[in-house]
């Protein structure tokens, strides 16, 4: 079950630098704006606000992945501390946009659901 979380929390990195990707990097694109739901107007009235959410999706995507590479090294507990800290936080985050706005509710589950089960599958391996 162990190695089934960190898979899954790698597959919910590679997605948040994705995320990244489109917040930081390509938000006024066509691809990003058709993604976001966004007029070129919208996109560039928020491109500081989304570049600096980008890098909050970069920052938890490189936690899980430390906690990875430190848990594949044997230190277990912080690695395991940090996919728990990064992967919950992804989650967290989905849950808030869920719940905040409902015309965003499928981007949540996208964004939410393979750290989720990231989180309880790592757990649920721990506790064996």
């Amino acid at each position: 079950m162990v190695i089934i979380g960190l898979v899954l929390a790698v597959l919910a990195a590679l997605l948040h630098v994705f995320i990244f990707y489109l917040e930081s990097i390509a938000w006024t694109s066509e691809r990003a704006r058709g993604t976001f739901g966004l007029t070129a107007a919208e996109a560039e009235a928020t491109k500081e606000m989304a570049f600096n959410q980008g890098f909050y999706n970069l920052f938890l995507a490189v936690a899980v992945g430390v906690g990875v590479v430190l848990h594949a090294a044997g230190s277990v507990a912080i690695g395991a501390t940090l996919v728990f800290v990064g992967a919950g936080s992804m989650a967290a985050a989905a849950l808030v946009l869920f719940l905040s706005s409902p015309d965003k509710r499928s981007a949540a589950v996208t964004q939410g659901l393979i750290p989720l089960l990231a989180v309880i599958a790592l757990a649920i391996g721990l506790a064996l």
